[in-house]
């Protein structure tokens, strides 16, 4: 328990300090994103626009229309917004499309042979 704790001491201080950030990357053709007032509007090639809101304590920025920043102080809310992000398109393995984390590597399958 006493590790545990450590971490956790110190997981707040760094987040208080320093701030949490993840990064993710949208591929695939027409795939987008913004940040509309407190909500984030993804474009992942569905029939409709994905509206996520954003929850108090997390900052979201989009630099590109391809990259996502969630930041904030509190390490488990933003690897649990980043999640449930990255979930609503994961990466498949054929093409490589969805959003994916920035510096994952996605295993490649081959396809169909001849």
């Amino acid at each position: 328990m006493w590790g545990m704790s450590r971490t956790l001491v110190a997981n707040l201080i760094a987040g208080v300090t320093q701030g949490f950030t993840k990064r993710l990357e949208i591929t695939g053709v027409g795939y987008r994103a913004a940040v509309q007032g407190q909500n984030l509007q993804l474009q992942l090639g569905y029939s409709h626009d994905i509206t996520y809101p954003i929850p108090q304590g997390i900052q979201v920025q989009c630099p590109k229309p391809t990259e996502i920043v969630v930041s904030g102080i509190d390490k488990q809310k933003v690897g649990q917004v980043a999640a449930e992000i990255r979930r609503f398109r994961p990466p498949e393995p054929y093409k490589g499309k969805g959003v994916r984390y920035a510096g994952e590597f996605i295993l490649r399958k081959q396809g169909k042979k001849k």
